[in-house]
């Protein structure tokens, strides 16, 4: 009889990369449906929808035409929604539970965002329409930065960077524009302390800094004395995370940030952790030069697959004369956009442009509806709730897993504990396979760096307690089983659609291009 059934369907197989559920014939668990490749559902030699011949023509891709076909699999319209319902039941998502990620803020996005987004005026503009006909846009703009400028206590800021690390670079970009407007064109050393964001000194470079670390304390916190002691006329700034990477708020930054402005430097503040001091703290009472600002981490705009991120960058009047263009201005007769150096009117010191056009526009509109529903006391609840559900998750697990800085004082918006006391053979790594099977996503791992096999968890100001109640009774349970050195740990996940992977194998030689495998023979 044959391998492979009349109807194409073939059983899943561990040479496939799957595991077959004990007991059924499909590999499927109830609603935990399994799903092969979609090369494996379609064959390239048929196709869902009926197509004429094409006419012939002359070709106009002057020698670049494909020699051999395309190779993609042919489904019909109901294969093909099934398959990509069934790939999404098998992904997590915040509007499914609890996301612990700590290096990033996941929380829920309210539909109300959403709704203003989806506007006529916001969502069907282009950035290319005459300026008087997006009046009600550019007007949503500049209040978005108005409410950026006023909560950071800063003088200006740049709308148009699209994310984290590339609001780092404009920051960064600015400092190197005042430097060289000043002739200090040997200041090009950027200092970073471990307990900033990784990105850091990634950006530093990238501007054309060398990049030098600043060690952390036994406390999690910035070595101010040896940040001083470093200070020279080759300084050109610090880029420091508050509060950092160890989710602790880094109480000497006014200090560092005196000191760096005394030797002639400027002060980045990577703001992706804003959301733990919205509406309790300036940045730029601290002496912050420039500072980004994740919008989807502190107004919830969505994240990640979800859409695309928006960074935009508030700016100190030191380095408020160097922001990049466009920017939207106001005037007697409205909005317009400045999107040209003119030394004869203003703003002739930029650096340049950021990216082609003004930023991302459905993400403004679901940022400033999130900051006005919200309001002043809303935003410092935001902060607030954040910095309580991160205690909260802190001292309920600091008897079962090791928590590095517990006794710092309280933590910000994240806590974070190390693989210290686990059984021997087990490792971070088993406690995060092992909360898959709890349906939870597990918890940053591995980073920062500063702490051995560190867990980084932000339970957000989104929770509920009953919802971190649930996943504090699941993690304490999985933290109890590596500590006990429960050998069923070692090989989860069990439960999910696929069993733990070589991720290590994965990373160093990944399989790209989808390969048929030889055709089974029929077998007497």
């Amino acid at each position: 009889m044959s391998t492979i059934n009349p109807s194409g369907w073939r059983p899943t197989t561990p040479s496939q990369g799957g595991e077959s559920a004990e007991g059924t014939f499909t590999g499927n668990r109830a609603l935990m449906l399994e799903e092969a490749l979609i090369f494996e559902i379609g064959s390239a030699d048929t196709t869902g929808v009926d197509f004429g011949e094409a006419p012939a023509g002359k070709s106009r891709l002057a020698g670049m035409e494909r020699s051999k076909a395309i190779g993609l699999p042919g489904l019909s319209e109901p294969e093909t929604v099934r398959h990509y319902t069934r790939l999404s039941r098998q992904n997590y998502a915040i509007d499914l539970g609890l996301f612990p990620l700590g290096s990033c803020t996941m929380k829920h996005n309210p539909r109300l965002n959403e709704r203003m987004a989806r506007l006529p005026g916001f969502a069907d503009i282009h950035p290319l329409q005459p300026v008087d006909t997006v009046q009600g846009a550019l007007e949503a703009i500049d209040q978005l930065a108005h409410w950026l400028i006023t909560l950071t206590g800063m003088q200006a800021v740049a709308m148009s960077p699209k994310a984290g690390a590339h609001g780092e670079l404009c920051g960064v970009l600015a400092i190197r524009a005042a430097l060289d407007a000043k002739g200090e064109t040997a200041r090009r050393i950027m200092l970073v302390p471990e307990s900033a964001h990784g990105t850091n000194p990634a950006t530093a470079a990238f501007a054309g800094f060398a990049v030098e670390d600043i060690p952390a304390t036994p406390e999690g916190r910035v070595d101010v004395a040896a940040l001083k002691a470093r200070l020279g006329p080759d300084i050109a700034g610090v880029m420091i995370t508050n509060p950092n990477t160890c989710g602790l708020f880094e109480p000497d930054l006014k200090d560092i940030s005196d000191a760096v402005h005394a030797a002639g430097g400027y002060v980045y503040c990577d703001g992706a952790n804003f959301n733990a001091i919205v509406g309790r703290v300036r940045p730029g009472d601290l002496g912050v030069d420039a500072m980004h600002i994740n919008l989807h981490k502190t107004f919830s705009t969505p994240h990640g697959g979800g859409g695309p991120g928006s960074g935009p960058v508030v700016l100190s009047a030191a380095l408020a004369p160097y922001a990049p263009l466009p920017f939207v201005e106001k005037t007697a007769d409205g909005y317009r956009l400045v999107e040209e150096e003119n030394a004869e009117e203003h703003h002739a010191g930029t650096f340049g442009r950021m990216t082609a056009f003004h930023g991302q526009m459905g993400m403004f509109t679901r940022a400033l509806t999130y900051i006005l529903s919200h309001g002043a006391d809303g935003l410092r609840q935001v902060a607030e709730d954040s910095v309580l559900n991160a205690n909260y998750v802190l001292r309920s697990m600091e008897d079962v897993l090791d928590a590095p800085f517990a006794k710092s004082g309280p933590c910000m918006h994240e806590a974070i504990f190390s693989d210290k006391g686990l059984a021997e053979g087990f490792s971070t790594l088993d406690i995060a396979k092992g909360l898959i099977d709890e349906s939870y996503h597990p918890m940053t791992v591995y980073f920062p760096l500063v702490v051995h096999g560190a867990m980084l968890v932000e339970p957000t100001e989104t929770e509920s307690k009953a919802a971190l109640d649930q996943f504090i009774g699941a993690f304490r349970s999985v933290a109890a089983r590596a500590r006990n050195g429960e050998p069923a740990l070692k090989s989860a996940p069990h439960f999910a659609p696929r069993r733990r992977l070589d991720e290590t194998l994965a990373a160093r030689k990944p399989v790209l291009a989808y390969k048929d495998a030889a055709p089974a023979e029929a077998a007497e």
